[in-house]
C-alpha cells in the first residue's frame, strides 16, 4: 500500500480551531492514516503532525523527534493521546509548526510530561517524554484542542504572524 501526501492546512482555516473527536477503535484506514501522516511529516520536514492540520477532526498524532545523525527514526503514532502528569520545571523553545510555515516563538511548556494513548493495535500505551519530545507532543496534543502556538504568544506578536499567513495564503491561492 503506497502513502499519500496529505495537504496540510495553513493558519488561518477554521478547522485548525476545533477541538478533535475521540477515536473509539483503531482500524485499517487509521493505520493507513498513520502511515500516510508520517509520510507527509517526513516529506515536510517536520517532527509531530496532528490529523486536524490535515483536515481530519479526530485525536490523532504523529511524531519522531530524533534528530540526531545516524540515529535510527522512532515514527510513533498516538490515538487519543492525553497528558496525565506534567512537570513543575519548565523549558523554553522556539516552536514552529506545519501549518505556520517559517514563522518561529519561544513557547515555555512543562519540561517532562508523562502521555497516555491509545496504539494502533488499541493497546493502552504511557511514556515519560522530556526535552523536544516533551515539546512535540505538547504542541501536537495543544492541535487536539484546537490549539495552535501562537495562541501562547502576547496578541501582538500573534497578530503579525497571522497576518503574514494571511499574505501567504493569498500568493499560494494566485500561484
Amino acid at each position: 500500500m503506497g502513502h499519500m501526501k496529505l495537504p496540510i492546512l495553513l493558519h488561518p482555516d477554521p478547522r485548525l480551531k476545533k477541538v478533535a473527536a475521540p477515536i473509539e477503535d483503531s482500524s485499517d484506514a487509521l493505520r493507513q492514516l498513520g502511515d500516510d501522516m508520517l509520510a507527509s511529516m517526513y516529506e515536510a520536514p517536520g517532527i509531530g503532525l496532528a490529523a486536524p492540520q490535515v483536515g481530519i477532526l479526530k485525536r490523532m498524532i504523529v511524531l519522531d523527534c530524533v534528530k540526531e545523525e545516524g540515529q535510527p527514526p522512532r515514527p510513533m503514532v498516538m490515538l487519543n493521546p492525553e497528558v496525565i502528569e506534567a512537570s513543575d520545571t519548565l523549558n523554553t523553545y522556539e516552536e514552529g509548526c506545519l501549518s505556520i510555515p517559517e514563522q518561529f516563538a519561544d513557547v515555555t511548556r512543562p519540561a517532562e510530561v508523562t502521555v497516555a494513548w491509545m496504539d494502533l493495535d488499541g493497546n493502552a500505551q504511557r511514556e515519560t517524554f522530556d526535552g523536544l519530545w516533551a515539546t512535540c507532543v505538547q504542541h501536537e496534543i495543544d492541535h487536539l484542542e484546537g490549539k495552535l502556538f501562537i495562541d501562547y504568544l502576547k496578541p501582538l506578536k500573534r497578530q503579525m504572524i497571522t497576518r503574514k499567513m494571511v499574505k501567504l495564503k493569498r500568493e499560494l491561492a494566485r500561484s
